[in-house]
């Protein structure tokens, strides 16, 4: 762990941090890609099979149109409903943990034979907290959050990885929760008023600032500030790279 001889002050909000914890899906890594083609290798299959029994007419999935829409940063239950609603179609909710579970394969299946990229500015990001002393967490509710992470090349750049599968057995939710920001904040060692909270879905930035953490930022490069700043985030920014912080030396 880190030695904290020195705080960052993120600027923009003149707050001084010793940690900052990232989200892993859209803020440390872009899963845009993958995770869009898993859905429509999902979807694709059931919605032809759906129209071949209901006799209405087969549309696609549109990997670009609809992923944004309905599925993007969303959880993946609300996405898929939503998007089967737009089609009139309503499933159990049994039907819909199946077609979350069957996108988790497919997405997996596409991280690793295409790979995933890291998102460059919060690289640098990292490097900055670490020249100023802070630590660094990277916390996903997903199973495969340090999956993601090595082959992205990027899990030894942070002090702590927490996924979904140190929630088995614990109390831990294996969802955006507080509780998963919480314990990230305990093995970083620092409180969570003096610890930051960066995310890039509403549910995640609605858990952070649940959880009481010293500022809570989102990130949305679609525009979407007005969604994440219902949800609890007091600043949002399109890239990493819109966060100017300074060290700030402590005894």
């Amino acid at each position: 762990m880190r030695t904290k001889t020195a705080q960052c002050v993120l600027d923009d909000l003149d707050q001084a941090v010793a940690a900052v914890i990232f989200g892993v899906d859209g803020v440390i890594v872009d899963t845009t890609r993958a995770s869009a083609a898993a859905w429509k290798s999902v979807l694709d299959p059931f919605l032809q099979t759906y129209a071949q029994v209901h006799r209405t007419a087969y549309v696609p999935f549109d990997a670009r149109a609809d992923y944004l829409r309905y599925m993007r940063r969303r959880p993946q239950l609300d996405g898929v409903r939503d998007f089967l609603a737009s089609r009139a179609i309503t499933l159990p909710y049994d039907d819909l943990r199946a077609l979350a579970v069957r996108h988790e394969e497919f997405f997996l299946g596409e991280v690793r034979k295409h790979g995933v990229s890291p998102v460059a500015s919060t690289v640098s990001l990292v490097l900055k907290l670490h020249r100023c002393g802070a630590g660094t967490a990277a916390v996903s509710e997903q199973c495969c959050g340090s999956e993601l992470l090595r082959r992205a090349g990027v899990a030894e750049m942070f002090d702590v990885l927490l996924d979904g599968l140190d929630t088995p057995g614990t109390a831990l939710p294996a969802r955006p929760d507080a509780r998963l920001f919480r314990e990230a904040a305990a093995r970083l060692g620092t409180p969570p008023r003096r610890t930051a909270v960066i995310e890039a879905s509403p549910s995640g930035v609605a858990a952070a600032r649940c959880g009481g953490f010293g500022a809570v930022i989102g990130v949305d490069p679609a525009g979407g500030a007005s969604r994440l700043g219902e949800h609890g985030a007091e600043l949002v920014i399109a890239d990493t790279s819109e966060l100017p912080l300074h060290e700030r030396r402590v005894a």
